[in-house]
């Protein structure tokens, strides 16, 4: 016989399983940005990266910059 908390399990997935499908759209959203970051020289992603800090200061929503900086960052981490 199933317990109640296997039963919610499976019609509601883990805690682990309901995080992952939140972050989905994040991730397409920053998966999308790839070819754009793919294309930057190495100045321009340096560049990206204090205009990102400039905006942040500014006072521009951290969720806002989330998928640019995780790009920029993601591209500068592969070519070094």
């Amino acid at each position: 016989m199933l317990g109640i908390g296997t039963i919610a399990k499976k019609v509601f997935g883990t805690p682990n399983d309901r995080k992952i499908k939140a972050t989905r759209p994040l991730v397409a959203r920053i998966n999308a940005l790839e070819p754009e970051f793919e294309k930057l020289s190495d100045e321009e992603i340096k560049a990206r990266t204090e205009e990102l800090a400039k905006r942040a200061n500014a006072g521009e929503s951290l969720d806002d910059l989330l998928p640019e900086a995780f790009a920029n960052c993601r591209e500068a981490a592969r070519r070094t």
